[in-house]
């Protein structure tokens, strides 16, 4: 079953635009090779200028959770470390049956 996976992201003060450049070129670097990532959109939260939601969808949960593995490994997020005052919180959805 297809899923959706929220993730909120909390920059350091005054590097939201270096979070976002950063999500953008692993995307881009590696979503279009992961097998089961459909894709995935970005939104701002209106509130604090520091914060990222990022909202993708999957194929499964157990597809994504492979595919997090490849990639945590491949040290793509690395930097992402540098960029976020908080861990980043990712919540795995899909719709009530």
């Amino acid at each position: 079953m297809a899923i959706k996976v929220i993730v909120e992201l909390q920059a350091k003060p005054g590097q939201r635009a270096e979070l976002k450049s950063l999500l953008e070129s692993v995307e881009a670097k590696h979503g279009p090779d992961i097998s089961g990532f459909l894709g995935s959109i970005r939104y701002e939260v209106l509130d604090n200028p520091d914060i990222l939601v990022e909202i993708a969808d999957w194929e499964s949960a157990e597809v994504r959770a492979a595919a997090m593995q490849q990639v945590m490994a491949s040290g793509a997020y690395a930097p992402l470390a540098e960029l976020l005052a908080v861990p980043f919180r990712a919540t795995v959805i899909r719709p009530l049956v």
